[in-house]
Formats: C-alpha cells, structure tokens, sequence
C-alpha cells in the first residue's frame, strides 16, 4: 500500500484496539488524532511494565515501518511520561494509543518474538 492509499487513521485505531482486546490485551486512545491524514504514535506495555513508544519512520526501501523510539525507564517513569506529554502537545494530529497485554508488540512489529 502506497501512501495515497493508506488506512484512515481511524480505521487502523479500530483494529488495532479490537486485535488487542482479542489477544486478551486492553487498548485505549491517549490522544485522538486527524481522522483521516493522522499519525500514530503507539505506546505497548504489559501491566505498566516495559512501555515502548513506537512510532512510523521512512525505511530504506521507501516503506514506513513501526520503530521503538523511546523506552521507559521502570525506576524512572517520569522523563518518559514527559517525553509523551511534549510529543502529544506537538503534534495534534496524532494519534497516541496505549496497547497493554503481554506480546502486544507483535501488532506493530511482526518481526518481534
């Protein structure tokens, strides 16, 4: 799929929360986004434990894959909650999810074991 002919953000919210919920995670949205055009920055958890924050980056093959771009440090939550709170003031058209459950990475990284 090219970008002309991307998922509306909303659609790919939907079934990521519904993928989730079927996997016997919980899924919720931080932020919503531009319904249409928005990004998605996601955040995956398992029980408030090892929080990743992945969001799209230009491959070399001219493809947009999900990266880790940020882990939050369990002992030291708060210079990541920050970090999420500037990313989300910077960007109003992005979507932020919260994916919790144990393997929820594989949902945006299929190459995640």
């Amino acid at each position: 799929m090219t970008a002309d002919q991307r998922l509306p953000a909303h659609l790919e919210v939907a079934g990521l929360l519904k993928l989730v919920q079927a996997l016997g995670g919980f899924g919720m949205v931080l932020q919503k986004g531009e319904r249409d055009a928005g990004t998605l920055a996601i955040l995956t958890t398992n029980g408030g434990k090892n929080t990743r924050l992945w969001e799209r980056m230009p491959q070399m093959d001219g493809s947009r894959a999900f990266v880790c771009i940020r882990e939050q440090d369990d002992e030291n939550t708060r210079e990541f909650d920050e970090y999420v709170a500037k990313r989300q003031r910077q960007d109003p058209d992005c979507w932020f999810l919260e994916l919790d459950g144990p393997d929820v990475e594989r949902l945006i990284d299929p190459g995640h074991r």
